[in-house]
This record gives C-alpha cells, structure tokens and sequence, in this order.
C-alpha cells in the first residue's frame, strides 16, 4: 500500500491553562482521498487541523506531511499545504486576480497567469477577476479563500467549515469544486457542520470527541457497520398500546398510536419481516402502507456522540 500523504503520529496539545485540545492522536490520511472531519463544537477539530498546518506548535507527537516533517522541515512541509480557513479574511480593497497571485507569490512561486486563470475559471470567478473583495457575496469570498489556497500548486488542501454560511445552491456548488480538485489528484481533509456534505463527499469519516479521535472508518463501511433501518407501518386504526404479542424493544409505537415503527440492523440480513407481519395479522393490527428508512450519517454521528459522552 502507497505511504500516507499525511501521517499524524501520537499527537497532543495541551494550553498553558491546562486545557488539553488534542489527546494522543493517530491518524493516516491517504493519497487523493477526501476525509471528512466530524465532531462537536469545541472537539478539537481546527486545533488540529492547526497542528498538521504547523500553526499550533504541539505538545507531544510528530506530523510528516508527504515526508516532510512539519517542525523540522517547516518549509517543505508548509508548501505542500493550502489551507482555506473558517474565517473571510482578505484585503477588502484588493482585486481577486491581484490576492490571488500574491499568494502565490508568497510561497516563492514565480508568476503563471495562465495557472491562475484555471483556478479562477474553475471556482466560477473569472468574470470577478477585477473585482475588490468588498464588493464579493460571504460565498464568492470563500471561493477567492479556496483560489489562495490552491495558488501554490498543494497537493493537499484543508477546508475548515468551506460551506458555513454559503446558501445551498452555493454549497452544492462547491462540492463540485471539491470533486473536481480530487480528479486533478489533490487530497482534501475537510471539517463540516454539515454532515450531509461529509456523507455526499467523503471517502473516508473520522470523529473527533473531548480532544480523542473515537472512530476512522470507511464511509460506506460506516454506514454498512453502524446504519439502523426502519420499517415504519401506518395503521387503520389507532392504538393505545402494543399488544401483548407485540411487545419488543425493536418495536414502537407513535405518540399518536397510528404508526408502529421496526428498527432493524442494516448488517443483520435475518431480519424477518415477513415475521412481524405475520405476528401484526395474529394480533388483529392492520396496516394501510408501509416505507422504510435507512439511517443517515448524521444519525450516526449522532449515536457516536451519545455513546461516548
């Protein structure tokens, strides 16, 4: 198997307030892959991205990012990276071709028109070129944000929270920016809010808790390992409670009475339906429709999160 583009070795932080950030992580992210970092406010998730970038320095643990590692070997290791931060922050009264370039400049990189011409073309902005970046919408600045970041020529780029605060049209336009820049062979780590965006992008999922990194896994492995299924009958009748014969802890029954709702393993094939059927027609329950549901990432999360608090 090729070696990790980044590898995070035994990594910790700890504040002078004694606050610990970051608690032992362990982490391989692989070659042109998008990774997908989760985890509540407050988790950890910038501070680490802020580690590997090298702008928090660590208290124990070691990052080498494509070989380089990122204390002894800053330089070498800074250039591999573009970094698109939470905050907007840009030269308000400077044109987009203008602070694009220059960040370019500021990795020792000579000038290629032609270069940043294909960025700004492909992140919708060519029309902007010659705009101040007062005059761009919250969405069009990030944009200009991910265009700095990608100046350089990094084959890997971190986008802390890259949507927040862009409408949903925007957001899913951005997601095809990031497909795109994944074709071209660059390796994406992200950190979203929005776990729709990590279960529509993401190759792989880790989360993050209280500093600890609690799973890595496999998107579609995540959702095959720890996804729920839902069988949700709509009855012709309410009910003011189970029947004896029903009774079940996979089995409930709505506020209203009117839906009995199956919860089911996605992993567990035996799962016979064809039972519960039978067992609702015993009883005397009839049911006029049936749908099922299959547990999303967030809902995942979301479990994850509980378990663990």
């Amino acid at each position: 198997m090729a070696s990790p583009i980044i590898s995070i070795r035994n990594v910790s932080k700890t504040y002078t307030s004694g606050f610990q950030a970051l608690d032992n992580i362990n982490l391989d992210i692989h070659r042109g892959e998008i990774f997908a970092l989760l985890g509540p406010n407050g988790a950890g998730k910038t501070t680490l991205i802020n580690s590997i970038c090298g702008l928090v320095n660590l208290t124990a643990g070691q990052v080498t990012i494509d070989g380089f590692d990122n204390v002894r070997q800053y330089r070498q290791a800074r250039r591999c990276i573009g970094l698109v931060p939470q905050e907007l922050t840009a030269e308000a009264f400077e044109k987009v071709w203008n602070t694009v370039s220059y960040s370019r400049g500021l990795f020792g990189k000579r000038p290629n028109p032609a270069l940043i011409e294909k960025i700004l073309k492909s992140l919708s902005l060519w029309d902007k070129r010659n705009n101040r970046m007062l005059t761009l919408s919250g969405g069009m600045k990030r944009r200009v944000l991910i265009a700095k970041a990608l100046s350089h020529e990094p084959p890997v780029l971190f986008l802390d929270e890259p949507t927040a605060g862009v409408d949903v049209e925007l957001r899913k336009g951005m997601w095809d920016v990031i497909r795109g820049l994944k074709q071209e062979g660059v390796t994406i780590i992200l950190t979203t809010h929005y776990i729709e965006e990590a279960e529509e992008m993401a190759d792989r999922v880790g989360v993050i808790r209280q500093g600890r990194l609690i799973l890595v896994e496999d998107k579609h492995t995540l959702m095959r390992s720890f996804g729920k299924k839902q069988l949700t009958l709509e009855l012709k009748q309410a009910l003011t409670r189970l029947p004896d014969t029903l009774q079940d802890p996979h089995i409930a029954l709505s506020a209203d009475g009117r839906q009995l709702v199956y919860t089911y393993d996605t992993k567990d094939d035996t799962a016979d339906i064809a039972a519960l059927i039978d067992r609702l027609y015993r009883a005397g329950v009839v049911y006029t429709d049936l749908h099922t549901r299959q547990s999303s990432l967030e809902d995942i999360f979301v479990d994850l999160i509980k378990e663990t608090t």
